[in-house]
């Protein structure tokens, strides 16, 4: 897989990657905060590949090589206190950067596929382009709603420190995060997130990546609770938690699965907020299983 890019019509750049048969079920796989899309592990792109999907990985804006916004990020205060600034992008205009991105690509319909933030691109997506997805798989992920799906008090003391200004601490920090997040019941795998974290930084633009997560978080904060919202998904859905989740409480995706007609709750024992290499063949069969849920002869291409 290469970068390849597309320039949207409101100006924005979306770096993406595909893998597989391009006749085959189009699947976009949308990364979540702080994430590019390497953070998908190849097993799980492979063995998606290996049940007939065209896997479609794209940067979030603020990420990898997609286009950097230039409005101001919100300081710190401001993100503990969830006080959006009114000026950023929200969880819509991301969704719509996979909607372009489609269009560029000529996809009519999609399968969706998010992890954390990138769960709610997915869902938003969902509910708003109805036509445009074939399911849905939100991997742990939330509704917006502040009485459920919260982080651990541990982890918003490791978000709330400053932002890496060096190769090394950004390493470091990841390592950091990854460990502290990942489930009890699979191995942690540093050297995988030593490899991705480094392969991230020269990805993105270094010292300033911090910006960037900053103005994510803002444009979760500024989409609030959307849990109304999300009574409009007609995609057949599939909802991925586990047990043991710092920095989306389980109690998000028992939300998320409440809020969507019809959508499978699955909560996977001693997973954590990350896709170990325990769970991934899990993760895959469920989302191939979410896509033949209902007959979608118009998936694809028009």
């Amino acid at each position: 897989m290469t970068d390849r890019f597309c320039l949207l019509r409101n100006g924005t750049r979306v770096c993406y990657r595909t893998s597989g048969d391009p006749t085959g079920q189009p699947l976009v796989l949308v990364a979540g905060l702080t994430l590019d899309l390497t953070s998908w592990p190849t097993p799980m792109v492979d063995g998606l590949v290996d049940r007939g999907f065209y896997v479609i990985l794209p940067d979030n804006r603020d990420v990898g090589r997609s286009t950097w916004a230039t409005t101001t990020p919100p300081g710190i205060l401001r993100q503990m206190l969830g006080r959006p600034r009114r000026d950023g992008y929200d969880l819509a205009d991301m969704g719509a950067d996979i909607v372009g991105l489609l269009d560029h690509l000529g996809v009519q319909r999609a399968h969706l596929v998010g992890m954390s933030m990138g769960g709610m691109i997915a869902q938003t997506v969902a509910a708003r382009f109805p036509s445009r997805a074939a399911s849905l798989a939100s991997i742990f992920s939330t509704t917006g709603s502040t009485r459920v799906g919260q982080p651990a008090l541990s982890t918003r003391r490791l978000l709330a420190k400053p932002a890496a200004r060096t190769r090394e601490d950004f390493i470091t920090r990841h390592v950091d995060l990854m460990r502290h997040i990942a489930g009890r019941g699979f191995p942690f795998d540093e050297a995988a997130a030593v490899d991705y974290a480094a392969g991230a930084w020269e990805r993105g633009p270094g010292p300033i990546a911090g910006s960037g997560v900053a103005r994510q978080i803002n444009a979760i904060l500024k989409s609030g609770d959307r849990t109304s919202e999300l009574r409009h998904v007609m995609a057949p859905t599939v909802v991925i938690h586990g047990d043991r989740d710092l920095i989306v409480h389980p109690s998000g995706g028992v939300a998320t699965a409440a809020a969507i007609s019809e959508a499978h709750h699955v909560t996977v024992a001693g997973m954590g907020h990350d896709i170990a290499d325990g769970v991934i063949g899990r993760i895959v069969a469920l989302i191939s299983m979410n896509s033949r849920r209902r007959t979608a002869p118009e998936v694809g291409r028009p």
